[in-house]
């Protein structure tokens, strides 16, 4: 049997913001009951095609009026979408036959992106498709600030401090606040993978101390997987800068323990030749 497709770095994405707390999802339908909480998130493949849909989000009790809800992220124009959202939601309920309210929620940036004809599937888009569009939600201040957040894979980048700034406003003091940070972390680790961490940093207007102690840090994208290795060359590191440069400042260290592995190990080598703590400053600046 052929194996499901594997995760890409969107797939990733979604999963992680969900799976650790399904319940995030009620900030993006605020029309569910206010005690709606208590969902579970499975990532479940559809067998008839090895289809991975990006979450299920199912009711804390069987038999519960509140209705399983299929996520579907689409980013990017498919003229078969809608089709195959179709057929795919029938597969569904082949295989969760205990299922008898459902919904399906699709992420996108806009629903009138080239997604195919909707003529044909006309009652289900209807009656049973929830649209969770992005790009209207950057410029609506009154959006909900999970969905603000989420739309970020879509801001320009020159916007990106300006638009987070205004989101960490909203939520400032509330208990979304370091929800919104994780998030904003996540999202900003997924659209710019190759960027150095303080550049994310500054983007996101999160400090270098906070964002290397974040959730998403430690377990979006396989970081943890390369932890192990990771923490061993930087006890060493860190030893050996200590010795060829004195004392580190808190900010130093916080940039070295924000280093990817490649550049962790690019620095172990590189201060074989430091004289001094200037030529670790140097090293940093460009790295």
């Amino acid at each position: 049997m052929a194996r499901p497709p594997p995760m890409t770095a969107s797939d990733k994405l979604f999963f992680w913001l969900f799976q650790s707390q399904p319940d995030r999802i009620l900030q993006l339908l605020p029309d569910l009951p206010a005690d709606a909480g208590g969902y579970r998130f499975v990532a479940p493949v559809f067998k008839a095609l090895e289809h991975r849909p990006d979450g299920m989000f199912l009711a804390a009790q069987q038999g519960s009026d509140l209705p399983a809800l299929v996520l579907e992220a689409q980013m990017q124009a498919d003229p078969e979408f809608l089709l195959r959202l179709y057929a795919e939601s029938g597969r569904f309920l082949l295989q969760e036959k205990t299922i008898r309210r459902w919904q399906v929620v699709v992420l996108c940036p806009l629903r009138c992106m080239a997604f195919g004809d909707p003529e044909p599937v006309a009652e289900f888009l209807e009656h049973r498709v929830r649209w969770l569009e992005l790009q209207p939600a950057l410029a609506d201040l009154n959006a909900p600030p999970l969905l603000r957040t989420l739309a970020l894979l879509l801001e320009k980048e020159e916007r990106l401090p300006l638009t987070t700034a205004q989101i960490r406003s909203t939520v400032a003091g509330t208990g979304l606040e370091s929800q919104i940070a994780d998030a904003t972390a996540a999202i900003l680790m997924a659209r710019f993978t190759s960027r150095p961490i303080p550049e994310i940093c500054a983007m996101g207007g999160i400090t270098l101390e906070d964002f290397t102690q974040s959730v998403a840090y430690r377990e979006i994208f396989g970081l943890g997987e390369e932890q192990g290795l990771k923490t061993g060359e930087l006890e060493i590191t860190l030893r050996l800068l200590q010795r060829r440069c004195g004392g580190l400042t808190p900010s130093q260290e916080a940039r070295i323990r924000a280093l990817p592995l490649p550049q962790l190990e690019a620095l172990a080598e590189a201060l074989l030749d430091f004289k001094g703590a200037d030529d670790l400053e140097a090293w940093l600046a460009t790295s």
